[in-house]
């Protein structure tokens, strides 16, 4: 079989060499438009837990990481002065222009021929059985393929932009910082003996105030945004031990999650997509390059598992690879939403909590603890202290009503909507204003643009606010609204009980209460 590979990539690389070590009769090309030595941005990080298929399919990734990065157990949060460590989070990272260069090389090695600096499109590649479109989010064959792949993108309001730093971070680091013009935050870890990647987030109304849409985006590849290095390395100086931001291709962007129905056709030929062709998942949850690399053994082995049945290798890979990525997606998504909203958390939030309400964003308590058994015994801690009891065991008072605890029943009316909470007495909840103490009733949209104002309850009476519906993002991200916006508790209503989630829920200040309906 003829098979082109669009993209020269780790996961189009990654698939040359595994298709030629178990098909050895196959010709595979890869066409990439970019030099064998260009690369744009500065390292890729793994978690120690998902290699575990990679380097079963290969040992490159396992070689280059052994002998070229960097390895760390501990994630920092860094705020208000505070730094706070969190172990249990084995991870690696490398450089990402030595990654690629080691695939090239054992891609050339099992028989893979590589050409540099050449675009090829869907019409330049007739002659082959197969193509593989793996040329990135922005790729130009999917585009060619037209609408019927079903695919969607969904751009983030959070900017965010990568640099390098000469600064040697010695992990994963996090650093929060409200600056003259709003609230900034970096993912920084080493990736090198002399280099770290250095990623900032901010939100769109800290970016513009601090000047630093200026930077014409309309230059071609490769222009760095200098006026927004030289803000951010005055901005976070002390973090980098007044060290020097690195460019290369540094620039503003919105991050654009794709999702993808169908990964491949056969009409009018066969084509399959690999990596951020076909998706996309945020960075602070999934590594692209990572996702990619999966994408390259699960195609590659439905291709040796399916020999002469080309649809249905295709269709096989597709069943293996998508669960996979959906559940990374699903997971990155509130991920994604924190850093949409983290200057909320930076000004609510003591540093104890807003570490482990980061940290938990994606994860309930008793995973965590599993993971970082230290970190999670300390933020019970520092909850007792405060509070004389454990979280949903702490007692809450509120305008005369109250309750023994954090873990409440809900009581529904005959409509079966929420009608009441319990507590020492019943509070009624109600959309509408009521005499007396009350709980005003929100149901959750289906989309986090569709969260309603909140500003008015408080001066109705209202003496906290009731979220049901919606998904479990959208009650949650409503109820941070009413607690860190419009200064009313919040008692967030789940459809079933799950004491670990409430738990989660209260330690980390995403709601005040925990309602299920008895």
């Amino acid at each position: 079989m003829r098979i082109a590979v669009a993209g020269g990539g780790p996961g189009g690389l990654f698939f040359a060499a595994l298709i030629r070590q178990a098909d050895p009769s196959s010709e595979v090309t890869v066409f990439e438009r970019n030099r064998a030595d260009d690369t744009f941005g500065f390292g890729v990080v793994f978690s120690d837990r998902t290699l575990e298929a990679i380097h079963e399919a290969d040992p490159v990734l396992r070689a280059a990481l052994a002998e070229h990065g960097r390895h760390w157990d501990d994630i920092e949060v860094r705020l208000k002065g505070e730094r706070i460590r969190c172990g249990g989070n084995g991870m690696a990272a490398v450089v990402r222009r030595t990654l690629l260069l080691l695939l090239q090389e054992r891609a050339r090695a099992v028989g893979a021929d590589l050409r540099f600096s050449t675009e090829a499109r869907l019409a330049d590649l007739t002659g082959y059985d197969l193509v593989v479109a793996a040329d990135g989010a922005s790729s130009r064959i999917r585009e060619e393929l037209g609408p019927g792949l079903g695919s969607q993108v969904e751009t983030a309001a959070a900017k965010f932009i990568w640099f390098g730093t000469d600064h040697l971070f010695d992990g994963l680091t996090f650093v929060h910082e409200r600056g003259p013009d709003g609230v900034f935050a970096v993912h920084g870890y080493p990736i090198s003996d002399t280099m770290s990647t250095f990623i900032v987030e901010t939100d769109e109304a800290s970016w513009r105030r601090a000047g630093l849409d200026a930077f014409d985006e309309s230059l071609p590849p490769g222009e760095s945004d200098l006026r927004s290095k030289a803000y951010l390395e005055t901005l976070f100086a002390e973090h980098i031990a007044g060290g020097r931001l690195l460019t290369n291709n540094s620039r503003w962007a919105s991050f654009r999650t794709r999702r993808t129905r169908h990964w491949h056709t056969t009409a009018p030929r066969p084509v399959v997509l690999l990596g951020d062709a076909a998706h996309t998942a945020h960075f602070s949850v999934g590594s692209g390059t990572k996702m990619a690399m999966e994408d390259a053994v699960a195609l590659a082995r439905a291709l040796a598992d399916h020999p002469g049945d080309l649809a249905a290798a295709l269709a096989g890979y597709e069943r293996a690879a998508q669960p996979p990525v959906r559940h990374i997606q699903d997971s990155a998504r509130p991920s994604l939403a924190w850093w949409e909203s983290f200057g909320s958390y930076h000004d609510a939030l003591e540093p104890w909590q807003f570490a482990y309400h980061f940290l938990s964003r994606s994860i309930s308590d008793a995973r965590l603890a599993r993971r970082a058994p230290r970190f999670v015994a300390s933020a019970h801690r520092r909850w007792r202290d405060l509070h004389g009891a454990a979280p949903l065991e702490t007692g809450f008072e509120a305008a005369g009503w109250s309750a023994s605890g954090r873990l409440l029943d809900v009581l529904p009316g005959a409509d079966g909507a929420p009608a009441a909470v319990r507590g020492k007495n019943d509070l009624p909840l109600s959309a509408t204003p009521l005499p007396g103490a009350w709980g005003a009733l929100l149901e959750a949209p289906d989309a986090e643009d569709g969260l309603p104002d909140l500003s008015g309850f408080a001066a109705a009476g209202a003496i906290l606010v009731a979220v049901h519906g919606g998904t479990a993002l959208t009650r949650t991200r409503l109820c941070e609204e009413a607690r860190m916006r419009a200064g009313l508790p919040a008692l967030l209503i789940e459809p079933e009980a799950d004491r670990d989630r409430a738990l989660t829920t209260v330690l980390s200040g995403r709601a005040d209460l925990v309602g299920v309906l008895s």
